[in-house]
Order: structure tokens, then C-alpha cells, then sequence
């Protein structure tokens, strides 16, 4: 907002003027979320704490040593979407159909996750079933990707009699480490359901990873960090040179103000990880982890990194085929591969301590990200 109002009087005020760096707007963005996260939190964890006074916020699917928990406010990630929203929308082109993307999914995402949390909360049911999830969410992503990533110029079709109205601008998928002139698969009429499967997929990927104190919140500002690199390079021309064709990645127009978004989300992640560390005072709740799951993913899909996403998401993807593994082979055997799922809960029983496993998933999601960056040399 603060660019859509001021960058048109740089004519006649020139500090406006620095309005017109992406870079610039990254920082401030980041910035406005960490500092509105850390203001603003002691006094919204204290109305959580005060809603919530007797609830039960702990996940039954847990081992018993998280009992000591029970108390701790969760729904914190509303004040994550609060930061988050503010950054980026002061400080992004509003103009932009790619951000208008993100935030559509991020936020309807947040809906069916805020819905979830109160079910559980206040009509002490488990909330929505998995199935409804599921199909709600496909249906958010699956209108927003159409909506907005798609062409609706009319066009004749001279070889047959109606009008076609509106295709998906690009189905193609560019490969990690292969550079885009070598190969880039056209997936056709499978793209939007395989992106959309991206999308949701990353999104229960961050809720099931979303089990212990800063768990979640750490690799997920890794990530933003990582598609804010990737965003910046794929939309941004600096004096003629175009960075994109340089790298041998796909060049998004206007996907430098990704970059805003996702420096809005590591500001908004590092301010909620400052009450979420062990022991945490808050929990993020359905509410942030399936909208932070979202976001990232329709990053990934809009930055044309749909495959990159499994590198720079590998730890929310490690949990989630965890649970997948644990699932199946119970059916079929009636055994277990992991003492419980997802695999944090196996090393908790294993005798590792909360902040050990923590730390070293962080750690794994920063040697992830650090391959996916040096995969646009790779090319």
C-alpha cells in the first residue's frame, strides 16, 4: 500500500523513489513483520491464554511427556498471518496478479485452519475430518491458481464453432539442477492438478511437522528465505540484465514481488519463533501451519519451482512420508516401521531430547535450502 501511494509522487518527492527496488521493499517488509510480531505478541498470546483458559491444546497423536504442555495458548498463527499480511502489504505492488495468488491461498488456507482450531476448541470435537480438509483446500487452491494464472482473452477457434475463453498461460515444469533450454516437460492438461497437488500437499506437509516447540515455524523461515532468493532471481531485470536468462531458469515477470511476500513471512517467522522456542508459550495451531504450508507452496508453483519444492521443503516432506510409511505398512502388516509418527515423535521416543531433534532439523532444512540455491549454478 505504502508503494501503490507513494511510488507515483517520486516525480515530485525523490526518496519515494526508492520505492521502485524490490530489494528495498524486501527489507522494510521483513523488517515490518518481525517488529509488529514481537510488539504486538505478549499482549495477543495473553488474549489466547485468556480464550483459551482450560482447553485442552495439546494433539492426542503425542507422546505422554507432552502432557506438561497443556496450558500453552495455541491459534498463534493468527498473529503470524497478522505480520505477515501487514509486511507485505505495505510494502508490495498491489497491481501484482502473482501476489494476489499467494495471499488468496494463504489466507484461505488460514480460514479452513482457524475453523479446524475452533472446532476443536470450543465444541471439544477433533475438528474437520481429513477428507474435508482436503477438499476444501483443493478447491481454495485450485480456483486461485485458475483464477489468476490464467489468460482470459477470447480467443476464435477458427477449426471449430465456439469460443474458448481462458487456458493456463504455462504447464510447464522446469527440473532441479537442468538448465531450462535443455529440457523443460509440458505436464498439458495434468498441470493444475498436479500443482494444486503442490500447493496442498506442502501445506499437511508443515501441519504434521508442526509437533514440537519451533519445529515448524524454523525450516518454514529457511524456506522463505530460500524462494525469496529464487523469487527475486526469476522475476528481476536490473539495467538490462536479466538474472533469470543468466541462471538458465525460468524468468516470471513480476516475480520479484514474491520476494516481499516471502521476506514478510521469515520477518513474521522470526518474530513468532521468539515465543515459540522451547519451551514454547504459544503454538501456531492448524490456523498457521496450513496457511504457511500454502503460502510456501503456491511460492514454489508461482517461481515455476514445483520440483526444486521437494529439495527446499525436504524436511516437511521427510515427515510427511513418514507418516505415509507408518500408515500403510501398519494396514498391511499390522506393524510399525517408526515407534510413532511423523519421525520427530521416533526420535523423541528413541531418547532424544525436544530441543535436539528440533535444532537438527533445522539444520537439515538449511543443508536443503543451501542445495537448492546452489542448484541455479548447478544449471
Amino acid at each position: 500500500m505504502i508503494y501503490w501511494l507513494l511510488f507515483p509522487l517520486a516525480d515530485k518527492v525523490t526518496l519515494f523513489n526508492v520505492l521502485r527496488y524490490p530489494s528495498f521493499r524486501v527489507v522494510m517488509a521483513g523488517l515490518t513483520a518481525l517488529l509488529f510480531c514481537l510488539v504486538v505478541g505478549p499482549w495477543f498470546i495473553g488474549k489466547l491464554r485468556a480464550a483459551q483458559d482450560g482447553l485442552d491444546t495439546v494433539r492426542e497423536d503425542t507422546p505422554d511427556s507432552h502432557l506438561q504442555k497443556t496450558g500453552t495458548p495455541s491459534m498463534g498463527g493468527l498473529l503470524i498471518l497478522s505480520s505477515l499480511f501487514l509486511g507485505t502489504l505495505l510494502w508490495v505492488d498491489l497491481t501484482n496478479h502473482l501476489i494476489w495468488t499467494v495471499l488468496t491461498i494463504t489466507a484461505g488456507f488460514a480460514a479452513v485452519g482457524f475453523y479446524d482450531d475452533w472446532r476443536k476448541f470450543k465444541n471439544g470435537t477433533k475438528g474437520l475430518s481429513g477428507r474435508a480438509k482436503l477438499a476444501i483446500q483443493f478447491g481454495i487452491a485450485g480456483v486461485a491458481i485458475y483464477a489468476f494464472l490464467t489468460d482470459w482473452s477470447i480467443i476464435v477457434d477458427s477449426t471449430f464453432p465456439f469460443v474458448k475463453i481462458g487456458f493456463l498461460v504455462d504447464t510447464t515444469i522446469a527440473l532441479p539442477f537442468v538448465a531450462t533450454h535443455i529440457w523443460t516437460p509440458d505436464l498439458g492438461f495434468l498441470y493444475p492438478v498436479f500443482v494444486v497437488f503442490v500447493v496442498v500437499g506442502t501445506s499437511h506437509a508443515v501441519n504434521l511437522t508442526d509437533g514440537l516447540d519451533g519445529l515448524a515455524i524454523g525450516p518454514s523461515i529457511v524456506a522463505a528465505i530460500t524462494w525469496l532468493v529464487l523469487a527475486y532471481a526469476a522475476g528481476t531485470i536490473i539495467a538490462g540484465f536479466n538474472i533469470a536468462e543468466y541462471l538458465y531458469i525460468p524468468h516470471i515477470e513480476g516475480a520479484e514481488e514474491l520476494s516481499v511476500f516471502c521476506a514478510a513471512l521469515a520477518g513474521a517467522g522470526i518474530g513468532f519463533l521468539w515465543y515459540n522456542t522451547y519451551p514454547a508459550t504459544v503454538f501456531m495451531g492448524d490456523v498457521g501451519s496450513l496457511s504457511i504450508g500454502g503460502g510456501l507452496g503456491a511460492v514454489a508453483i508461482l517461481t515455476k519451482n514445483e520440483l526444486v519444492s521437494a529439495i527446499v521443503h525436504g524436511v516437511f516432506l521427510i515427515e510427511a512420508l513418514s507418516v505415509i510409511l507408518q500408515v500403510g505398512f501398519y494396514k498391511s502388516t499390522g506393524r510399525r516401521i517408526f515407534r510413532m509418527a511423523p519421525i520427530h515423535h521416533h526420535f523423541e521416543l528413541k531418547g532424544w531430547a525436544e530441543p535436539k531433534v528440533i535444532v537438527r532439523f533445522w539444520i537439515m532444512s538449511i543443508i536443503l535450502a543451501l542445495v537448492a540455491v546452489a542448484g541455479l549454478k548447478l544449471r
